[in-house]
């Protein structure tokens, strides 16, 4: 996989993850200062930003999740930007470990949206994408940049071949959760 396309990838990724963190973040405040404040994306019962934000999942750490999602995509921005030099194997790593902790931290979210908070926030799920894709593409970056040659190095240019079908159906996936979550709600809008 090229830099290049790496760099696309995780720059859109970022961008799409730095809007939807930050309008997180600013729909979060203003419920803070007025309980009353309905969120943009509250458009239905499933659909529902307040519900998730008005819960003790949306602040793990004590604050806002989605003001890590405001350094991490910053970051993953500032390595986009990097990617048109070959950026350093400790930048690599830490991307990776970053992604990593993301990746997992972002599919306990979504158990925790589909089934305790039982409501879904679109900005959460952008995120959700964009992490699964982010992780993906660093991933296989680092798999070519570190594999060795023999078996290994065909398989993963057999998988380079078909990069786009992991995380097409990983997101597939997650829609068939949330399809399947809330079918009794769905069916009654058709």
């Amino acid at each position: 996989m090229s830099p290049r396309l790496l760099a696309w990838i995780l720059a859109v990724c970022g961008g799409i993850g730095l809007i939807a963190a930050f309008t997180l973040t600013v729909e979060k405040f203003e419920l803070a200062t007025d309980p009353e404040y309905t969120p943009t994306c509250s458009i239905n019962p499933i659909v529902n930003c307040g519900s998730v934000m008005d819960t003790p999942q949306a602040v793990v750490f004590g604050f806002p999740n989605s003001l890590i999602g405001i350094a991490g995509f910053s970051a993953l921005i500032a390595v986009a930007v990097l990617m048109g030099r070959r950026p350093p194997t400790w930048v690599m790593i830490g991307l990776q470990s970053g992604l990593t902790g993301a990746v997992v931290f972002v599919h306990w979210l979504i158990f925790q949206s589909l089934y305790r908070i039982n409501a879904l926030c679109p900005y959460c799920m952008a995120v959700w994408v964009v992490v699964v894709v982010s992780f993906w593409y660093v991933s296989l970056r680092n798999a070519d940049r570190f594999c060795p040659p023999g078996a290994a190095r065909r398989a993963l240019d057999a998988v380079l071949t078909v990069h786009t079908v992991v995380p097409l159906v990983w997101v597939l996936a997650v829609i068939a959760l949330i399809a399947q979550r809330f079918w009794w709600y769905w069916s009654t809008l058709m």
